[in-house]
């Protein structure tokens, strides 16, 4: 409950997140058909990356801060368009200082006749997202433990939509947690498409969620990975992942083309890579 995602926004992490999480949604729209979101682990929105809290840690400046540093590859520039255009949206006078957590960037992708779904249970957080989306009908505040959360709202009545999972992991168990969380939302809603975020530490440790994940009877199910730096026991976060249960068919070979470059940019030496892998075979 301490756990405060302004000291880490717009940091590595957040890219690879909100870059899955914008491909993902770019594609589901494009059908005529009404979706349902749930952010299971929602923060505040947005995020003042020239706050207290972003400018003490200044996370934001090895991430997202060293995308937006030069140009990119038009193929990359091409596919990270609508995550990028948020951002710009968000910041007119051509400065970063805003940096749209999950909650913007799925309000600003979905439709009219989209429904969404905010949990945060941090009370100081969840009342700064209730006031900074109380004008949009689509949405919806829950305050409540995200597995709590994932029983109440699913199955979701548009029966499609995507369930987001961003814990912060301050408390031990969680990505077993998560684990059994995939459970559920599967059972619950076969045909949702799930994408659980984990952090990378020292090696093994995001293996419960993985193996979860892998034996769900989902097709294609994938794990994408984006290290910037060298792990160890007593270390911070060296990079971050993403499992992508009932992905969109394009999403693997997109990402693909994506993460060499986010790689390069935000890795450290030559410790920047990142992979995509099918968890479960494709269809």
């Amino acid at each position: 409950m301490n756990y405060r995602h302004a000291f880490h926004a717009g940091n590595h992490a957040d890219v690879l997140k909100h870059v899955v999480l914008a491909r993902v949604l770019g594609y589901l729209v494009q059908k005529d058909k009404p979706l349902a979101v749930l952010d299971a682990h929602a923060g505040i929105g947005r995020y003042d990356l020239k706050g207290a809290e972003a400018f003490k840690t200044g996370e934001w400046k090895d991430g997202i801060g060293k995308i937006l540093a030069e140009p990119l590859p038009e193929d990359v520039r091409a596919l990270l368009a609508v995550y990028l255009n948020i951002i710009h949206d968000l910041n007119p006078d051509g400065s970063l200082r805003i940096y749209p957590g999950s909650p913007e960037i799925i309000a600003r992708l979905l439709r009219r006749s989209d429904r969404i779904i905010l949990n945060e249970l941090h009370p100081v957080d969840a009342d700064t997202l209730a006031a900074r989306y109380a004008a949009d009908k689509r949405v919806r505040i829950s305050r409540v433990d995200a597995g709590q959360a994932v029983k109440a709202e699913l199955p979701f009545k548009e029966r499609r939509g995507v369930v987001l999972i961003d814990p912060a992991f301050e408390v031990p168990g969680e990505l077993e947690k998560m684990a059994r969380m995939l459970d559920h939302i599967h059972a619950r809603m076969q045909n949702t498409t799930i994408l659980a975020w984990y952090p990378l530490k020292q090696d093994g440790a995001e293996q419960p969620l993985l193996e979860a994940a892998a034996a769900l009877p989902c097709a294609g199910t994938l794990s994408i990975e984006l290290r910037v730096r060298e792990g160890f026991a007593e270390g911070g976060l060296a990079g971050s992942g993403v499992v992508v249960v009932n992905p969109p068919h394009t999403l693997r070979s997109e990402i693909g083309t994506v993460l060499p470059v986010l790689a390069a940019r935000m890795g450290v030496g030559k410790w920047g890579r990142g992979s995509v892998r099918e968890l479960t075979p494709p269809r």
